[in-house]
């Protein structure tokens, strides 16, 4: 296991895959070493009108996924909410349906205010209804030896019909690799926001840094991409980077992607805030950047719906036979660290 950060596909393979409880036959997909979410059929749901006739819905599935919650008061407790919140939607809106219910673990430092909670849990509120997602259960407490950032976790859950799902495997060959966004959209969004007054940069270039901040979720990358085209695979570039997320998704599918870096798109700030805090964009975590396959002839499609959004996107490569992520021909392999935990780290420190 890594010191910081997640688990690797060794570690995953030896002490988590072979204990997974109980097989069942709703499971329709299961944990995978770097897979989002899993999936569980409920199978023909019918839904009743008010005259009594019954309407079918078809094929009904839930998609669910877990991630921790983490809230630093450096960032302001709205800002810092809002990005918690969309942390944990990110990963069930990469399987195309949209979320739709939301179960929360709060396990709350002491020293925590009920307003500044207030502040947490409205933000909770407000970004929720904005997505039509309803909260059906939770835990709240103060706890003593819990602190800052890690304060929880949260369940996400996306019901819709099984034709809509995107699984994280279903990349194939002749499919088009685009991505939204394009690399270190967190690194610069949240580390120059975070640490600012320890950073020696132009303030424009600051200010362009900080902007990135309400980039930083691909929930609407993923909605837009979903309802725009035949799109076959989705995977959020968190932890690793763009570099991290196509070695997962070729793993997964058991596919070649050929990928090139020239025409993906790099935010203003992105570049030189990872050259200041020695990153390498590629392989560092960029929350809000959404990878994606799409059918070839769909590509057109999504890419017109992602101008249409707003949201910067562009074409990188092709899905093929074989195996492994090139890019520019060159192979690559995944990072495993994030290099943006240790400067996090040695930040945090410091400031202590």
């Amino acid at each position: 296991m890594s010191d910081l950060g997640k688990i690797d596909r060794d570690f995953f393979d030896e002490h988590i895959y072979p204990y997974l409880g109980a097989d069942r036959d709703d499971e329709l997909l299961g944990p995978k070493h770097g897979v989002d979410f899993g999936v569980i059929e409920l199978g023909s749901i019918a839904s009743r009108t008010e005259s009594d006739d019954a309407i079918e819905l078809g094929d009904q599935v839930v998609a669910l996924a877990t991630d921790p919650l983490s809230l630093l008061p450096e960032l302001g407790f709205e800002r810092a909410a809002w990005f918690a919140f969309h942390v944990v939607m990110s990963d069930v809106a990469v399987s195309g349906l949209r979320p739709t219910h939301l179960a929360v673990d709060f396990n709350l430092p002491p020293e925590i205010t009920d307003e500044e909670f207030a502040t947490v849990w409205q933000t909770f509120d407000r970004e929720a209804k904005k997505l039509g997602v309803s909260v059906v259960t939770g835990h709240t407490a103060r706890y003593s030896g819990c602190q800052y950032p890690w304060v929880g976790g949260a369940t996400t859950l996306a019901v819709g019909e099984k034709e809509n799902l995107v699984r994280p495997d279903g990349a194939r060959p002749g499919d088009t690799v685009l991505v939204t966004k394009g690399p270190g959209v967190e690194t610069a969004g949240f580390l120059v926001t975070l640490f600012e007054d320890r950073i020696d940069l132009p303030e424009g270039t600051i200010a362009d840094a900080k902007e990135r901040f309400y980039d930083m979720s691909p929930v609407e990358d993923a909605l837009v991409a979903a309802e725009a085209g035949p799109v076959t695979a989705m995977h959020d570039a968190t932890e690793c980077g763009i570099h991290g997320a196509l070695v997962e998704m070729a793993r997964s599918a058991g596919v070649r992607f050929d990928v090139s870096h020239d025409d993906v798109p790099i935010l203003p700030g992105v570049l030189e805030a990872c050259e200041f805090f020695d990153i390498d964009p590629w392989a560092s975590t960029t929350e809000g950047t959404l990878v994606l396959t799409v059918a070839s002839e769909g590509a057109e499609d999504v890419l017109a719906a992602f101008d249409d959004a707003g949201i910067p996107a562009a074409e990188m490569g092709t899905v093929r036979e074989g195996e492994g992520v090139y890019v520019d021909g060159d192979r690559i392999e995944h990072p495993d660290v994030d290099p943006s935990w240790q400067v996090f780290a040695e930040l945090s420190g410091e400031r202590e």
